[in-house]
């Protein structure tokens, strides 16, 4: 199982993929929703079903997927996903393991730190300006008093 992003390199590291293709429970279902016979008779949605423990993740990894997964992550630990939008079972195969390659390669690119910006002593001063002209149009908002008129 490889990754289908092109000519970038996998954030994977060496062996991730084999580990996962060794993990992934699949079963074929029938799949719900419009499609006459073909959706009553034929299994064609998959499920499939990988234990993200099993996986030896780092912990910042296993958090980010843990986060990633959301819903599709049972109580047992277990990663669920689950493809029905193609009509052969081959197709929703691959999509799925797309998406679970897609997710765990997701999951171990670490987000960039937001440097903090600096306000410069000219920018503070104009805030500031601003913040007060602000204040003393909403002060002139009070109430009239009728004996002013």
């Amino acid at each position: 199982m490889t990754s289908t992003s092109g000519s970038k390199p996998s954030p994977l590291p060496p062996g991730m993929a084999q580990r996962l293709d060794s993990l992934i429970q699949e079963r074929f279902v029938t799949a719900s929703g419009p499609g006459g016979q073909n959706v009553n008779k034929v299994a064609t949605a998959v499920q499939l079903r990988i234990n993200i423990f099993a996986l030896g993740l780092a912990p910042q990894v296993y958090n980010r997927l843990k986060v990633a997964a959301g819903s599709k992550l049972t109580k047992d630990g277990e990663l669920v996903i689950q493809a029905k939008t193609h009509r052969t079972q081959d197709a929703n195969r691959d999509e799925a393991r797309k998406r679970l390659i897609e997710m765990v390669e997701k999951a171990h690119i670490a987000p960039v730190k937001r440097a903090k910006t600096r306000l410069n002593r000219v920018g503070k001063k104009k805030r500031l300006e601003a913040k007060k002209n602000r204040g003393a149009i909403k002060k002139a908002r009070g109430k009239v008093d009728r004996d002013s008129f």
